[in-house]
């Protein structure tokens, strides 16, 4: 078994539970044991936090925002994703401290070096082997959500030019670490878009 943590990033609408259901049936197949999660909600405590920073009605201050988040990534890896790489498991996740500093630190206007000092306290220093950036420009991403579902949650009702500037810091982030990140058209199709994450994920797990 193979010890890697993957995670999937990009805007609503951009794919990534389908690429990581995937990526999760692909790496069974070649024998791997896999840990599919998410953030938020990728815990017990998480499934709780998930329903209040996302459904709850009300506002949510911004910095009370992102401390939710880095409350729920803090309990979901000491709990849910260390333990799995410990035991030489591949996690798959999607979203990761990456969507905290595009989300709250670009989309909420708070300060993305703060945002994401603070998750990588609440997480340790954990970093993903590999981040997979499925980019998709906003109004593709909104056409796609407005033809799957009716309800919104808090992030995915917020108005286009904020979805933007998410847009915008996931590519910043991805320039600054080209290493750590695979970034894809998002409007290719789906087995176009796995079999370049396979791609990708085989080079780490044969290294």
């Amino acid at each position: 078994m193979t010890a890697l943590f993957v995670t999937l990033e990009g805007g609503d609408g951009a794919g990534k539970s389908t690429q990581a259901a995937l990526l999760e049936e692909w790496l069974q197949e070649r024998g791997e044991t896999v840990l599919r999660t998410r953030e938020p909600g990728g815990s017990d405590l998480g499934i709780e936090l998930r329903e209040i920073i996302l459904h709850r009605p009300g506002h949510i201050a911004p910095r009370a925002e992102a401390l939710i988040y880095a409350a729920d990534r803090a309990h979901h890896v000491a709990t849910v994703v260390r333990p799995a790489l410990e035991r030489g498991e591949v996690v798959v996740q999607d979203r990761y401290l990456d969507s905290s500093v595009a989300y709250q630190g670009a989309g909420r206007t708070l300060e993305p070096t703060e945002i994401r000092a603070l998750s990588l306290w609440a997480a340790e220093g954990l970093l993903p082997d590999l981040t997979i950036l499925l980019d998709l420009d906003e109004s593709e991403g909104r056409r796609r959500l407005d033809a799957s579902r009716t309800l919104y949650d808090r992030l995915e009702a917020e108005k286009a030019e904020f979805h933007q500037r998410v847009r915008e810091a996931y590519l910043e982030l991805a320039d600054a670490e080209p290493d750590r990140f695979l970034v894809l058209d998002a409007r290719r199709a789906p087995d176009e878009l796995a079999e370049d994450i396979r791609a990708r994920v085989e080079e780490l797990i044969d290294r």
